[in-house]
């Protein structure tokens, strides 16, 4: 464990090591149309000491709070970069936040200015930001929304110079407050040190267990939203760490194309996006076709290959599934590709990761073992989850009581029910509170059914409920390609994924119905979390009022 914190480094004096020793080297790749936008380290530093000295002119003092609200951009990480070199604390928010659920996590978090920048739409948001606090706004980007309030960062930019020395955090000061997604209650926001992303960095040093540090090249790709933990960690803060490359995604409707431009060595990703690639390749060729054509010994690495390549994953050396369980079906896909997701387990109290599966011959069903440094054991009583590391957050901020419900006795309680194995291999089943209890009693698991059903390929998302009706229901968004298909052969296939699933459940968990919704589950429906995370609380409000009913009807599928 000493070793752990020997030569602890802030991420911002990593990047002074870098912007010394490699300043021409290119730091962010922002794409704009079919052109691409670079900053060297040497420029990078530049602008972020303009906008350092800026936050100073504005009245702000070290320690100050100072929030980003913007989808992923090279103005992002510089805004972080003068946030770290003024001494500031950063608070960054989920850029589709409304007006209601803004106001409250800019009130809790104590902000005194704010920088606004990508976001998909304006509309009222102004109401929830208070009229006394600073704001300023990125450069206007192609296809987003006018902010209609705040000083210009080009202004401050052209209005600041680079003059002061440059100042380095304590590595025992406070560097974040990360607000959690609310899933399950108001959000909280999170505290870390900079002490804990020098840990998180040299765990993989010391140990390299993941093989970060062993990468040929330090390419990295940023889409998932860069303030929630585990894209901040993995590309904000190991890009920081190895001296490397951030791109980014111009849009939605880019992303594709981005990625195949930028090929990364390292990208993490939500299973939700791993199953879109999955589904996007069969859509185009039948999982029948693409097993007989891997099976040729000439044609196989050729298939592959082109594949990876449209996936933007030909040189990826590390491919990083995480913030949901991936099912296994996914894995076993990708393997035959030649592709090894690792998954990653663990939450925003835990600066990210605590268990991950670099090793091939992980269990299908397990999310892996312990980081080095790091321990997992199962509660006897209630199968939850609990967890110890050396980068455990200082606590919620300002909420001393919900601390103590979490972290007991330096122990995490994750929330998640699990099991864990003579080899420490972990399994999540699911969450604690995702548990229902039917009409008839009996409390019902939802997460291993889900996973079942959800190998189907013509599924895209599921969720099943059943609260207070006696058999559970599921809801279940279809996969794009289902628009080819005929739909009495498509109500065939699901219910005969039904039956096969239900002979192996015991009674009161066989599933009635399936029901096809017709809306599709989305961030801005408000039944996905900003990580493509079901809410599942949102999804049985929206649907409670007819599962009865339709567990009466005698058909096997329903189309609502």
């Amino acid at each position: 464990m000493s070793k752990l914190f020997e030569d602890l480094k802030t991420p911002l004096d990593h990047f002074y090591h870098w912007e010394k020793s490699t300043p021409d080297k290119v730091f962010l790749r922002q794409p704009f149309g079919n052109d691409w936008f670079t900053l060297t380290y040497q420029e990078a530093g530049v602008q972020a000491r303009k906008m350092r000295n800026a936050l100073f002119g504005l009245g702000l003092e070290r320690g100050d709070h100072i929030g980003i609200m913007s989808k992923n951009c090279y103005h992002w990480i510089l805004a972080d970069l003068a946030i770290m070199m003024g001494g500031f604390v950063s608070v960054p928010y989920y850029s589709s936040l409304h007006k209601n659920p803004l106001n409250e996590v800019i009130i809790k978090s104590e902000i005194k200015a704010i920088f606004l920048g990508k976001l998909d739409h304006w509309g009222d948001r102004d109401k929830g930001i208070p009229d006394n606090l600073t704001v300023i706004k990125f450069p206007p980007y192609k296809g987003n929304a006018k902010i209609e309030r705040g000083i210009e960062w080009d202004e401050l930019i052209e209005s600041n110079d680079v003059s002061g020395e440059d100042f380095s955090p304590n590595i025992k000061d406070l560097w974040t407050i990360l607000f959690t997604s609310g899933t399950t209650g108001s959000p909280k926001g999170v505290m870390h040190t900079y002490e804990n992303t020098g840990l998180v960095i040299n765990v993989e040093k010391h140990s390299d267990f993941i093989g970060i540090n062993k990468m040929k090249d330090n390419n990295f790709f940023s889409f998932l939203p860069l303030n929630h933990v585990a894209e901040r960690i993995a590309v904000e803060v190991n890009c920081l760490g190895l001296g490397g490359t951030i791109s980014f995604a111009e849009s939605i409707d880019t992303f594709a194309k981005n990625l195949q431009e930028t090929q990364p060595n390292i990208i993490f990703a939500v299973p939700r996006i791993w199953t879109k690639f999955y589904q996007g390749v069969l859509s185009k060729i039948s999982q029948k076709k693409l097993d007989v054509l891997l099976k040729i010994p000439i044609v196989k690495n050729v298939i592959k290959q082109k594949l990876l390549t449209a996936m933007g994953l030909k040189n990826a050396e590390i491919i990083l599934t995480g913030a949901a369980i991936t099912p296994i079906h996914l894995k076993e896909w990708y393997k035959k590709l030649g592709v090894h997701l690792i998954e990653v387990y663990g939450m925003t109290e835990v600066c990210g990761g605590i268990v991950a599966a670099p090793d091939v011959n992980t269990p299908m069903d397990s999310v892996g073992q312990a980081l080095p440094f790091c321990e997992i054991k199962i509660d006897p009583e209630t199968k939850e989850v609990l967890m110890k590391a050396p980068f455990v957050m200082k606590g919620y901020f300002k909420e001393a009581e919900k601390t103590k419900e979490i972290l007991r006795d330096g122990w995490i309680y994750s929330g998640d029910r699990g099991e864990l194995d003579d080899n420490g291999y972990v399994k999540i089943i699911g969450r604690v509170k995702d548990s229902f209890k039917t009409a008839k009693g009996k409390y019902v698991v939802p997460n291993p059914m889900e996973e079942v059903l959800a190998s189907n390929e013509f599924i895209e998302q599921i969720c099943i409920t059943g609260h207070g009706i006696p058999q559970p229901i599921a809801l279940v968004n279809l996969s794009e390609q289902t628009s080819k298909l005929d739909k009495d052969d498509l109500n065939a296939n699901l219910a005969s994924g039904l039956e096969s699933l239900n002979k192996n459940l015991a009674a009161f968990e066989k599933i009635s119905t399936i029901i096809i919704t017709k809306e599709s589950w989305t961030e801005k429906t408000g039944l996905l979390t900003p990580t493509m995370k079901i809410r599942r609380g949102a999804i049985y409000d929206c649907y409670c009022s007819k599962l009865l009913k339709w567990h009466e009807d005698q058909r096997q599928v329903i189309w609502e």
